[in-house]
């Protein structure tokens, strides 16, 4: 979101001619300023281009260069423009652009104003024809076969109406013929509420045409509000935290090709491997109900697959569909599912049995879940071994593992800890004001912490220069790392000159602060005296 405001200085201006910035960085700008729809950006593009007004200031000799080429206008503003932030990389996918009422819309706003107006009228003519379409058909089924009471028009007296007759005229019209005074009463009526329902329609559309066209409420001093929407598509990698819905969350730790995982006696690979340590740790054995009876689930679903041999059971005999509701009302465990699959006709059971062939639905109630008698069942009934564990097969040796090993299906949650979000890297940053220190997190794009037992273990290695430099250069000691940074450009060699950390300053201030004045008096040696 970027918001242009009105300054003391004057207005922020959002716009295209942006200081000190190449055509590079402005190629996916349009004429208004606002990056295009479809546009790949990256961190540090331009989304929105955003000049604020500055107050004179001393010029630099770059800026009086600017000055004297391209006159007043290269020094009076200042680059705001709003940028896209670290981390996030996308496609541009919207761009809405509010403008305060009475204000004058750029470019873009129009565009983007009559889209929204050619969608509200092509909305509006869609409803309407709807409505017209149910209104005329309602009136055709009144009066067609009805006789004329009279002459109706080019019509005579007796005529039986037909579709044909009627579609000569309007269909708002057809309330005018002449025919038995109820039926007349029923379609007027119903002529009169379709009108009624399309002038609502067509009313409704005008005012919010019109309230785009007036422009938008925004808060006191705030001239324009630009929001440009990002979508980022993300793939699963290494670092991501995933977790099941029994708490077992954990982090992918490798992605390996489809043919190097472990696979089934079938050639049938599987998609994720746990760690079985995941399980004795929570004591939480309800992720393993979940992949017996996911298995069971899904190897029943292909059964019933089998039972309708791929298809919707269209061509199935008599005999085979007797079977089907066997095996339905075997794997059931209800009393009203039973009933009801004996009472269903060939049709209904067809259409329940295709609803199936992706796995069957379990219900798992507090206190009342499935016994091991009852997972065993399901399992021999799908076809699959009753312990729901199966010899596995190395997907890089072809070698099958020594111990069987349990498989199934488990629901997998995506949460909102991607590696992503969270990688980071700093070289030089921003600082804190009072302390000088490094700021912390990525958002501010900050440091790391080094913290006191940090510091412990450097001490505890004998590391006296590593300490020294992240205590003084790297981190508060402004003189030093000025220096530092002039011994870099200059390219000397010794690059450290330490001096005092500016948090020593801050404490000696602090203790001035409770009246304890601190100072290094140095005295010469005093020469001893016989």
């Amino acid at each position: 979101e970027c918001v242009a405001r009105e300054t003391k200085l004057g207005k922020e201006e959002i716009t295209r001619d942006i200081p000190n910035v190449g055509e590079e960085q402005l190629r996916n700008l349009d004429e208004s300023g606002i990056v295009r729809i479809g546009a790949e950006v990256k961190p540090g593009d331009i989304l929105v281009g955003k000049v604020t007004p500055k107050g004179e200031t001393q010029l630099t000799p770059e800026e009086k260069l600017l000055r004297a080429i391209f006159g007043e206008k290269a020094s009076d503003v200042k680059d705001t423009s709003l940028r896209v932030p670290h981390g996030i990389e996308g496609v541009v996918i919207d761009a809405k652009v509010l403008t305060r009422r009475g204000s004058e819309k750029d470019q873009r706003a129009k565009e983007i104003e009559e889209e929204e107006k050619a969608r509200i009228r092509k909305d509006m003519e869609t409803e309407v024809k709807i409505i017209e379409e149910f209104t005329r058909r309602r009136i055709l089924e009144l009066l067609e076969g009805k006789e004329l009471q009279s002459d109706w028009g080019d019509l005579p007296k007796g005529t039986v109406l037909t579709a044909e007759l009627l579609e000569r005229r309007p269909w708002h019209r057809w309330r005018e013929a002449p025919v038995d005074p109820s039926v007349a009463q029923e379609v007027a009526h119903v002529t009169e509420k379709g009108l009624e329902e399309i002038a609502r329609i067509e009313r409704e559309a005008k005012e919010r045409i019109k309230r785009i066209e007036a422009g938008d409420e925004l808060p006191p001093g705030v001239l324009k509000v630009v929001k440009v929407y990002v979508a980022m598509k993300r793939r699963l990698s290494v670092g991501d935290k995933l977790s099941g819905r029994h708490g077992n969350k954990g982090i992918v730790s490798r992605i390996l090709p489809e043919e190097d995982m472990p696979f089934l006696e079938d050639g049938t690979p599987v998609e994720m491997v746990l760690n079985p340590l995941g399980v004795p740790s929570r004591m939480n054995l309800g992720q393993i109900l979940e992949t017996h009876l996911g298995w069971a689930a899904k190897g029943l679903g292909e059964k019933v697959k089998e039972f309708l041999k791929g298809g919707d059971g269209a061509g199935l005999s008599d005999q085979e569909v007797e079977e089907l509701r066997g095996f339905l009302t075997e794997i059931f465990s209800e009393d009203e599912v039973k009933k009801a699959l004996k009472e269903a006709t060939k049709e209904q059971l067809l259409q329940f049995a295709s609803r199936l062939k992706d796995g069957i639905f379990m219900s798992v109630p507090v206190f009342d879940g499935p016994s091991e008698e009852e997972i065993r069942f399901a399992l021999i009934k799908a076809g699959l071994p009753e312990d729901g564990q199966v010899v596995l097969y190395d997907g890089r040796t072809g070698e099958p593992f020594d111990q069987k090993v349990t498989v199934g299906y488990m629901y997998m949650l995506k949460l909102h800890h991607l590696v992503d979000d969270k990688i980071h890297a700093r070289s030089i940053g921003p600082y804190s004001l009072v302390t000088q220190q490094p700021l912390g997190g990525k958002a501010q794009f900050g440091g790391q912490r080094l913290g006191e037992m940090e510091v412990w273990a450097l001490e505890a290695y004998g590391a006296a220069h590593s300490l020294q430099e992240f205590l003084t250069v790297k981190s508060d000691d402004v003189g030093g790392r000025t220096r530092a940074y002039e011994a870099i450009v200059k390219g000397k060699t010794d690059i450290l000159d330490p001096g005092i950390p500016e948090s020593f300053h801050v404490m000696i201030k602090e203790l001035q602060g409770l009246c304890l004045n601190v100072e290094l008096i140095e005295r010469e040696k005093e020469e001893k005296t016989e």
